[in-house]
């Protein structure tokens, strides 16, 4: 049974939900919470799948109405989903079907994800071939003996010469020894170059090898090809149906995702639009378009719809045994926002604040910037941005005006130039770290164990049990590398080989409840979302920032991240300056 049926107790006890939430930016409803829970036992009790789920996959549930539902059954009821598959079956029972069934036996998508794996195969068994590694061996000893031979040539050349211009600078040569010198210099190089003609000519060995690489490039050359057409036309069979019951496949969509996004854009022009085009690998398997598709196609209404992970942390990403989270934005934003009507994602633009000024002079301005408003312009024009009403209140400033941003959600104090000067100094000292900035947060801690632990260990160890119970002051330290998440931008992702390098201080300052702390967070490196990334990590703090909607899963009014304190050296008089303004926000 793929539509499951939600207890008359339970809908009794719970509204309906009116409308269809937004997957990107939701707080489950109450009946969401409820069939999870109901599909979280189900999965706790399914040991044949125990050891696959553990490693980590996400689930969804989807509220649904039935306008034609079987006798003395409910109108309301919930579809269950997998992201991927499991145990390699996108079919299991109870669980709404792929979008597409690409894992036929003997289906187009095998056949020919056997014939590049034969070719992987080939590859494998001639870049293992034990004669070939012989061979290469070799060639590089050669190599580096032709090397050593011009080397020592070159060195004799050199001492020829040193005496050549030793005997000139002793004078009174006879025109007999000047010519043979000349001769002696015109004969060494010529004799380079041919030694360096005849090292160049290559070996039975070289030229067999040149062929043998040239055979594994063409083999690597074909299984690109091969896959990158299996991919399109993989793509090409998810066709999504909206809700007005119209069809347009994985293509179809991203493109058109991408020339909305980019007007001007062509894929000749535009590197971003030309990626933004390509479906990244495994687009339309997530959780989020399998449960739509399954209720459009069979008459259903979605009303809510939420997703939990299940299993271990991964290592770049935040995600946390049974919690909730939004659709991803590199696979599912274009294709939700085409099988959904523009409704479900209307959001309110951030109302134009005035904005505070806390310190002002001929150089630079302090600025309090309130949580919602944006510090640079972002695709809509009409939205307000620090930038906009400082180049509103500053028309005459000559410089660039933003020296450093802050996030969107995040409160808190920026730094504004009004002059060339004061721009390209405070660059230089954002630049090199010599900028103190001081943040205050909120985190929120999974159960009170995971919140005594950090209580527990930021405590000065020396202080009366009485004296540090309401608050901490030894400073410990995370240090994550961060890079951009490149499928799920604006997300930033934790890797520890080509992630550049980010490290945060922080302080416990107080612990507000069971699983609430309140922190001061001190950055030492500028990445972006570094602070949010810090505290939710599971390498970090394993907490969120309370309201964060990319890295947490607890509902807040807003994002309880603000930039309290800052010092930093006048760009004209070298006075230390600090400006403090205490956060607005309060919990609970």
């Amino acid at each position: 049974m793929i539509l499951h049926s939600i207890d008359q107790a339970l809908l009794s006890g719970i509204d309906i939900p009116e409308r269809m939430n937004n997957p990107l930016d939701y707080q489950p409803h109450p009946l969401c919470i409820a069939v999870c829970k109901e599909l979280q036992t189900y999965l706790s009790e399914r040991e044949d799948w125990r050891e696959e789920i553990d490693k980590g996959k996400m689930f969804g549930v989807l509220i649904v109405e039935n306008a034609k539902p079987e006798p003395g059954a409910s109108e309301i009821g919930y579809l269950a989903a997998y992201s991927g598959q499991i145990g390699g079956r996108s079919d299991w029972d109870d669980f709404v079907p792929a979008v597409f069934d690409y894992l036929q036996p003997d289906g187009y998508f095998k056949t020919h994800e056997a014939e590049i794996s034969d070719i992987n195969q080939r590859i494998k068994q001639l870049e293992g071939n034990e004669h070939i590694k012989e061979a290469k061996s070799l060639i590089l000893q050669l190599q580096e003996k032709r090397k050593q031979t011009i080397a020592a040539y070159q060195e004799k050349m050199k001492e020829a010469k040193a005496k050549r211009d030793a005997r000139r600078k002793t004078g009174n040569l006879t025109p007999e020894e000047e010519t043979e010198m000349v001769k002696e210099s015109q004969f060494m190089k010529a004799e380079l170059r041919r030694l360096k003609k005849s090292l160049s000519e290559k070996t039975t060995l070289e030229t067999e090898y040149e062929v043998f690489q040239a055979d594994i490039l063409r083999l690597k050359q074909l299984r690109k090809t091969l896959s990158d057409a299996l991919q399109q036309w993989l793509f090409s069979q998810f066709r999504m149906q909206n809700h007005e019951g119209k069809m347009k496949d994985l293509l179809e969509i991203f493109r058109d995702a991408a020339l909305r996004d980019y007007p001007q854009a062509t894929l000749a022009t535009s590197r971003i639009a030309a990626l933004k085009m390509v479906p990244p690998a495994g687009s339309g398997e997530c959780c989020e378009p399998k449960l739509l598709q399954y209720a459009y196609l069979h008459g259903y209404r979605p009303l809510q719809m939420a997703m939990f992970w299940w299993g271990e942390s991964p290592k770049e990403e935040i995600r946390h045994h049974l919690q909730f989270y939004p659709a991803c934005n590199g696979k599912c934003k274009p294709i939700l926002h085409w099988m959904l009507p523009d409704r479900v994602f209307d959001s309110k633009i951030a109302e134009k604040q005035a904005l505070e000024i806390l310190y002002e002079d001929d150089q630079l301005a302090v600025i309090y910037k309130p949580s919602g408003l944006l510090s640079v312009p972002g695709k809509d024009s009409s939205q307000p941005s620090v930038y906009s009403i400082m180049r509103k209140k500053y028309p005459a400033a000559s410089s660039p005006l933003i020296v450093h941003r802050l996030d969107m959600a995040t409160s808190g104090l920026m730094i504004i130039a009004k002059t060339d000067f004061a721009y390209h100094r405070l660059q230089k000292e954002f630049l090199h770290h010599r900028v103190q900035k001081k943040y205050i947060a909120i985190i929120g801690c999974k159960d009170q164990e995971a919140c005594d632990k950090i209580w527990e260990k930021a405590k000065k160890k020396e202080m009366k049990e009485e004296e540090r119970s309401s608050i901490a002051t030894e400073k410990q330290k995370i240090s994550l590398p961060l890079m951009p998440d490149y499928l799920d931008r604006p997300r930033q992702i934790v890797n520890h080989e080509q992630g550049k390098e980010a490290i945060t201080e922080y302080e416990v300052l107080d612990r507000i409840d069971a699983t609430h702390l309140r922190l001061a967070l001190y950055p030492k490196t500028g990445r972006t979302h570094q602070l949010r990334v810090h505290c939710a990590h599971h390498e970090g703090l394993n907490a969120p920032i309370l309201g964060d909607p990319l890295y947490g899963n607890e509902k807040a009014s807003r994002l309880h991240l603000h930039a309290e304190e800052i010092t930093f050296e006048h760009p004209l008089t070298g006075k230390e300056i600090n400006i403090k303004r205490e956060a607005d926000f309060i919990y609970p």
